[in-house]
């Protein structure tokens, strides 16, 4: 008899095996391409757009980019752990298309809250300040350096640091697995407790809204990007239940 030969991968459906592969491949080629001078996280991460850096296809290349080993193993547990579920309920192309809407839809919402926080902190500086940001604010980040001014200095981060990270897609892939299996018991691992995927969501939400909200200077968490995808996950379960005899 032959135990624990048994490959995990095997049966992993083809799209959450193939973007787990991607997101990979990506955090190999940001560390490789990091050591020829080469700062991909700056060419695929998401910038705001009226920093230089931003281009609109950074919307979705910003899902495959992560900030370390930590970031990226989490963020593919989860979709290893929830996704392929959701692969096998739906197919392929249904989960492909809901893991891009959520992801895209996540970094939307990321730009126009960051924006909301810009206008918010232009009125309490000089316009030339600000104009200074826009003209220079991009190089002094790249010197490792930003400015004294604490208002201007969150100016400069909303503008000139990418958000990367599949974190929006993986949010919209918990909202999904707990609406479709709402009273499935998990157990968490801090605490060990078993507790129902509908109230984990709801709980894992509205810490998020929380910390969103609570606007910590010191957080480089895009929390309102978490609650953009489960926003947009949530609005296109609806329209598919609403759309089709076969969704559930």
């Amino acid at each position: 008899m032959n135990f624990g030969s048994r490959n995990p991968f095997a049966d992993l459906p083809v799209v959450v095996k193939n973007l787990l592969i991607l997101n990979v491949l990506m955090l190999l080629a940001t560390f490789a391409s990091s050591s020829a001078g080469i700062n991909l996280a700056q060419i695929l991460g998401l910038h705001h757009w009226s920093s230089e850096l931003f281009r609109p296809h950074q919307l979705v290349t910003y899902l495959f980019m992560h900030g370390g080993i930590a970031h990226l193993f989490f963020n593919m547990f989860a979709l290893y752990m929830f996704g392929k579920i959701l692969e096998q309920v739906w197919g392929p192309k249904r989960f492909l298309i809901y893991y891009m809407v959520t992801g895209i839809g996540a970094g939307i919402i990321q730009l126009l809250v960051s924006e909301l926080r810009i206008q918010s902190l232009i009125s309490e500086i000089d316009p030339a300040i600000y104009q200074q940001i826009l003209d220079e604010g991009l190089s002094i980040r790249q010197m490792g350096k930003n400015y004294t001014n604490p208002v201007a200095a969150e100016i400069n981060n909303l503008i000139n640091i990418s958000t990367v990270g599949a974190s929006g897609a993986v949010f919209g892939i918990l909202l999904a697995f707990g609406m479709l299996f709402p009273n499935t018991q998990l157990l968490l691992i801090i605490p060990p407790i078993p507790i129902k995927a509908k109230y984990f969501v709801l709980i894992y939400g509205a810490i998020e809204l929380y910390q969103g909200i609570a606007n910590n200077p010191n957080d480089n968490v895009a929390h309102f990007a978490h609650l953009g995808g489960m926003l947009f996950g949530f609005a296109l379960l609806k329209f598919w239940k609403t759309n089709t005899n076969n969704f559930y």
